[in-house]
């Protein structure tokens, strides 16, 4: 009679599966760090190319006020615990002839949650915008409401959210533009445990109504 030995170890297993988490946690923080890296030298770049094709004769762009939607995916870092979620956000811009406008954003940080940490923001504000050739770099200061998802979904929690931030569109055509990069950078002074910061980076697509 043959006797098959199998010998498989319940540590064995349970080792082997804490290895494959950690190797699948570790690549995906690389990842996520890697993408912000690359969002920001992407915003530098196109910065500095928009400096340098900057010209005098105004942009094809330049012209009365005008109204967009448009949609981006995002990436954050939650100062609560250092969780790093995903999410998707929804925004509203209008533009004028000095350049000053005003932005409303929605942003729903629900995705890769870590124990159940979430967030979801609700802002608006100004922003100030400039025209060079296809591309037009923004900064903006927006406020508004911010809803926070504790661990274990143990609580929630909403606050005032203030958020400065900047960012870069390209035309593709003259309807649809390309958000390359947005980046925020929020304060909630009003957070239940003192005041939490977060940031992230975004892209997407907005389409212009008027």
């Amino acid at each position: 009679m043959m006797n098959f030995n199998f010998p498989p170890p319940a540590w064995g297993v349970r080792s082997g599966m804490r290895s494959f988490h950690g190797a699948f946690h570790g690549a995906f923080h690389g990842a996520f760090h890697g993408a912000l890296r690359a969002a920001a030298l992407l915003a530098v770049s196109l910065g500095m190319g928009c400096m340098a094709r900057a010209q005098v004769t105004p942009s094809a762009d330049a012209g009365g006020a005008r109204l967009s939607v448009g949609g981006t995916a995002s990436g954050y870092v939650l100062q609560f615990g250092q969780v790093k979620v995903l999410g998707a956000t929804a925004f509203v811009d209008t533009d004028s002839l000095r350049h000053f406008g005003f932005e409303g954003e929605a942003r729903w940080l629900k995705f890769h949650q870590t124990h159940d940490i979430n967030a979801t923001t609700y802002m608006g504000g100004l922003r100030y915008s400039r025209y060079y050739g296809r591309f037009q770099p923004y900064a903006k200061g927006l406020v508004g409401l911010g809803q926070f998802n504790y661990t274990y979904n143990l609580g929630k929690d909403s606050s005032l959210v203030i958020a400065p931030g900047a960012g870069l569109d390209y035309r593709l055509t003259p309807r649809i533009r390309w958000r390359a990069v947005d980046f925020e950078y929020q304060m909630w002074p009003q957070f239940h445990y003192g005041t939490m910061s977060s940031y992230g980076v975004s892209t997407g697509f907005k389409f212009k109504i008027f």
